[in-house]
């Protein structure tokens, strides 16, 4: 998408009405604006407006009998689960004046105007006296700002593409013979379950809004089938009729099906400390973008035993500092060297600044050396609190590059640089065959060997890069070979991680029969064959895998890199894989971004390698969990 000025702004501004509604109040937020409102400037925000106290939005809390007024800020339709949230909090409270702010736009509803007063009517009746007052307001809470060029829609971070082997099979079993979809690009969002079609009419419904706040007109691509049916519905949306007539703006919005290219979501190629960081350190609770930074090191006290937990995590999320928010920004974008020695020069600043006793060293930056200066601002508090946002980015950092797994990372890419050199040459069977030996049973597993957990994202990287496959006898016997290990394995396992337990659907080993183990990696590899095909109507970016020759080794190459390469290539013609949804007489893709010359990357989320497994064998895609 073409860059508008002022997105992260704008994804700022659209907080100061919910805000200015704080003042005395205990706000009930959910996950998803919670985690927007984290990289907008935080709980601060309703903390300095006068919010009393911020609590999650949960059934199990409740405002104090001395607390009058309640905002809730929730990001889904006022519906099912949420509206039994409220109702739970209310009546549990002693509420005089009630406000619920929803992310989703009531004005798709011909009777929006109605709707809002019967909620109000509603919260009065919960509140126990219809003489109170209460309040519903939307606002475009959508999109959280990790850059300015970086933004991510946490309430949407479950969407993912269909498969044909197990969606379409799901979606044709209700229809008749003649009916049936033939492939996914038949499916169209009517034929869809009603939760994934209010899920996308949801995001449609939001991306029309933050287009409509930011000024833009957009002409619509898509390359993938899900991206198809949500940029042609963005494309017709009725809507974004009066908005696009007085835009002042214009940009090409390119939707990209995740799946086109699974390979750098779980590869270990890049070399990027951000990407390292969001692997390693564990997530902060209740978010999908941002990590626990282990704060200890600055602190008098150990966080174990008795007071576990009592010590505050430090964050990646910077937005009131604009020191730490220029570092991240960095960081970003650099190569890892580069990162390390980014992070050194701003800690060396910021001791510099201070008068601090710093001893400058050169040659290679350690983690080591990193944590020494940091302990420097640890005797004075107002300088820590003053540097507070550097260093946690420092931190974690210094806990990411001393991580065991860190180590581990190299084993990973070298096994992704073999999958790399024999695509193309013995194909899959001489992979599989390696990773057969690699699958270890717990009781023979070191810390350097792969989990079952590993192996399949190895596996996911392998099939990725392979692309279409046709299957043989040869690669019939090494696929029986890797499942019949692989299934051994899972039954030996001691305890059960949250996503195998989501895999095999089992919550203890004792459950975990060698028949359930055996059909949940079936269903692996039913999927794992389907990602070899995502591709296959592609005829530019039909492979992400760059072959090797006499002076250079085969390579990856991510499909958005290339995508953009081709957008932004003006001897070319227009590129056949980037399918024009957007109706009329419209600019073309390439005259539309040649007039910014910039991207900005709008994702659910920012993915993890084990968080493809979970959406690719754990998830119902069909069905996600929206409340209703």
């Amino acid at each position: 998408m073409a860059a508008a000025p002022g997105l992260a702004a704008f994804c700022r501004k659209v907080w100061e009405p919910v805000v200015a509604k704080a003042r005395r109040a205990v706000v009930f937020i959910d996950q998803p604006c919670a985690e927007v409102l984290h990289w907008c400037g935080g709980a601060e925000l309703l903390l300095a407006a006068g919010a009393l106290n911020v609590k999650e939005f949960s059934s199990f809390e409740s405002g104090g009998s001395k607390q009058p007024k309640a905002l809730f800020v929730v990001s889904c339709p006022l519906r099912g689960r949420a509206l039994e949230v409220i109702k739970d909090v209310v009546s549990q409270s002693s509420f005089q004046y009630c406000i619920v702010v929803t992310a989703v736009s009531p004005s798709e509803a011909a009777d929006a105007r109605t709707l809002c007063e019967q909620m109000e009517d509603k919260l009065c009746e919960w509140m126990g006296n219809m003489n109170f007052t209460a309040e519903v307001m939307w606002a475009p809470l959508m999109l959280a700002p990790l850059s300015p060029h970086l933004l991510v829609a946490p309430a949407f971070s479950s969407l993912f593409p269909l498969l044909p082997s197990q969606d379409l099979h799901t979606l044709n079993l209700g229809r008749a013979d003649k009916k049936r979809f033939p492939g996914l690009g038949d499916v169209d969002l009517p034929s869809m379950p009603q939760e994934l079609q209010l899920h996308i009419r949801n995001l449609l419904s939001g991306l029309n809004q933050f287009l409509e706040g930011i000024g833009v007109r957009e002409e619509c691509y898509s390359v993938g089938h899900l991206s198809r049916i949500i940029a042609g519905e963005l494309a017709n949306y009725p809507l974004a009729k009066n908005r696009r007539k007085t835009a002042q703006s214009k940009a090409s919005l390119v939707f990209i099906d995740r799946t086109m290219d699974l390979a750098g979501a779980v590869g270990h190629h890049g070399d990027n400390l951000v990407e390292k960081i969001i692997s390693m350190l564990p997530h902060l609770p209740g978010h999908a973008n941002d990590v626990m930074v282990n704060m200890e090191e600055l602190a008098a006290l150990h966080s174990d035993g008795e007071l576990e937990g009592i010590l505050a995590p430090g964050c990646l999320a910077q937005p009131n500092n604009p020191a730490a928010q220029a570092l991240w920004e960095s960081l970003l974008n650099m190569k890892q060297k580069e990162a390390v020695m980014e992070v050194r020069r701003h800690l060396v600043e910021a001791a510099s600044k201070e008068k601090l006793p710093i001893k400058m060293s050169m040659g290679r930056v350690t983690p080591e050396q990193l944590k020494s200066y940091v302990h420097l601002f640890k005797a004075n508090a107002q300088v820590l609190e003053s540097h507070c946002g550097i260093l946690q980015l420092a931190l974690g950092a210094v806990q990411t590059l001393k991580h065991p797994q860190c180590s581990k990372w190299d084993n990973f890419l070298a096994f992704e640089r073999l999958v790399l050199q024999n695509t193309g040459k013995t194909e899959l069977p001489s992979v599989l065959n390696q990773m057969c030996s690699l699958i270890k049973s717990h009781s023979n597993r070191t810390d350097n060997d792969y989990n079952i957990e590993e192996i399949i994202v190895l596996l996911v990287y392998s099939y990725s890069v392979t692309g279409e496959i046709h299957m043989n006898n040869e690669l019939e016997i090494r696929e029986a070979q890797v499942k019949k290990v692989l299934t051994q394995s899972l039954c030996e396992e001691p305890e059960l991680s949250a996503l195998l337990q989501k895999i095999t659907g089992c919550e203890s080993p004792t459950e975990l029969t060698y028949e359930k183990a055996n059909t949940a990696v079936d269903n692996m590899f039913s999927c794992l064959h389907d990602i070899t095909k995502s591709r296959s109507n592609l005829k530019l970016f039909h492979s992400v895998h760059v072959p090797g020759s006499n002076v250079q080794q085969a390579s990856y190459k991510p499909l958005l890199k290339q995508v953009v390469e081709e957008i932004f290539q003006p001897s070319h013609a227009e590129p056949l894989d980037i399918e024009h949804m957007s109706s009329g007489l419209t600019d073309l893709l390439k005259t539309g971004i040649s007039m910014f010359m910039k991207v900005v990357v709008m994702s659910t989320k920012l993915l993890k390698p084990l968080d493809i497994p979970d959406l690719l064998f754990a998830r119902d895609r069909l069905h996600p969990d929206i409340g209703i």
